[in-house]
């Protein structure tokens, strides 16, 4: 069950303050009659009528997209840039499920739906993101251990890998390459942490979320989540 005013702004009828006004004008009819409660809530079996006219569910979509480098991650851009929405063609609203830099590349998801966006983003779930990092450098495994420790990326800010795992250390060129584990989602986190013990992120790229990964997802492309995986992450939500 959803509040009347939600589920029509939803539709992409009108905004959620246009809808309460609707609302209260009696403009608005549940199953043929008129409403004028904003707290009155309907579910997907209501008919909803706005100025006489039958307002279209929206159905609800799910991806995950292998974002590349050079895509900003929001629905609009004002710089022109690309957007993630752009690499998928849909006219659901849809939105990205946190965000990835202009410059790192990975796992995201996309959906339409809020509940499910908001699952995955809550703190209280400790939903994990996978992370490979080419940084300069050759990491030690007291740097290693200070990631999982804690550091501080901010003043009185302190965060902390769940898993660290050094996949390759390259003299010749100065770099290695780190497996990296979190459950928070600060800005810039993975980045600060690993400035936080002396190393500069050279790439960055997502490689899980949750149990979401890039399997057969080249860069730049999507598939549609199953109903199975979105049940699954509705089941994570346990109360």
């Amino acid at each position: 069950m959803e509040r009347l005013q939600k589920v029509i702004a939803k539709s992409g009828v009108a905004s959620r303050r246009k809808a309460e006004e609707l609302i209260i004008e009696g403009k608005v009819k549940v199953n043929g009659n008129i409403v004028t409660e904003l707290g009155t809530k309907v579910s997907d079996k209501d008919k909803i009528e706005v100025n006489n006219k039958i307002i279209e569910k929206e159905v609800k979509e799910y991806y995950l997209l292998n974002k590349p480098r050079g895509v900003v991650t929001t629905t609009t851009d004002d710089k022109n840039r690309k957007t993630v929405i752009d690499l998928i063609p849909t006219n659901a609203r849809i939105y990205p499920v946190g965000r990835l830099d202009y410059d790192t590349t990975g796992a995201l998801l996309l959906t339409n739906d809020g509940d499910f966006a908001n699952i995955l983003m809550h703190p209280k779930h400790e939903i994990e993101k996978v992370y490979v990092a080419k940084i300069k450098g050759i990491i030690k495994g007291e740097q290693i251990n200070k990631l999982k420790d804690g550091v501080e990326i901010e003043e009185d800010v302190f965060v902390k890998a769940v898993r660290v795992k050094l996949k390759k250390s390259d003299i010749k060129t100065n770099t290695s390459m780190i497996q990296i584990t979190i459950t928070e989602g600060k800005n810039h986190q993975v980045k600060r942490m690993f400035e936080a013990v002396g190393f500069e992120v050279i790439k960055l790229k997502r490689e899980k979320i949750a149990f979401f990964d890039l399997k057969d997802l080249a860069s730049g492309e999507y598939r549609k989540l199953t109903p199975k995986e979105v049940s699954k992450v509705y089941s994570l939500d346990v109360k």
